[in-house]
């Protein structure tokens, strides 16, 4: 017997079918969904801000251009943030095409690799952040123990748009971490499903 979607077992244990499921899947897609354009849209602003900075200095009559290729830290960030962006599009054009034909991700190997995708991709940016910022402390702050001098000074342009682009960044790792949540419940609300159903003999 069953009544707005919930049947009862002859040991009067409420048992919830798909249509909760399906309520629950399809909010968390949508705010997976944003996520994941956010992301896309951030990494590629990051991308652009770093990978097009560049700025010319005349130094006794010899030009010296600086780019982000000078400092590995900056190819890193690039890097991963384009990797970050095209990783984000192929998994929102997944969910948009999930949304439209209205599934709901059973598929634990599939929730599994996503789960995986999203949390190697956090650690990605949160390494690539952390040493692109370090990098730039040097520049901005310089070291004089190693001998090493303040950079920013001279390229004062160079420097304020690498910290930009490592701010947006900051932005992208953040939101992946929240994405990472996300995933990690959609992996394990599939277990959760399983061990009640297990549970109540279904």
């Amino acid at each position: 017997m069953s009544y707005l979607g919930v049947g009862v077992s002859p040991g009067n244990v409420p048992v919830y079918h798909g249509t909760n499921l399906k309520v629950i899947d399809r909010r968390v897609r949508v705010a997976e969904l944003v996520l994941r354009c956010l992301i896309c849209g951030l990494s590629v602003l990051a991308a652009v801000l770093v990978g097009t900075d560049t700025q010319i200095k005349e130094i006794f009559t010899i030009q010296k251009k600086a780019r982000f290729t000078d400092m590995k830290a900056l190819v890193f960030l690039v890097a991963a943030n384009g990797i970050t962006a095209a990783y984000s599009l192929v998994q929102g054009v997944r969910c948009v095409v999930g949304m439209v034909r209205g599934s709901v991700l059973f598929s634990k190997p599939l929730a599994l690799a996503i789960f995986s995708g999203d949390q190697a991709l956090a650690y990605l940016n949160v390494a690539a952040v952390g040493a692109a910022a370090q990098s730039a402390a040097f520049a901005k702050l310089g070291q004089t123990k190693l001998q090493w001098m303040v950079i920013c000074n001279m390229y004062g342009k160079f420097c304020n748009q690498i910290g930009e682009g490592i701010a947006v960044s900051l932005l992208v790792s953040i939101c992946m971490v929240g994405l990472s949540c996300i995933s990690a419940f959609g992996l394990f609300r599939l277990y959760g499903s399983n061990k009640a159903k297990n549970k109540s003999g279904w």
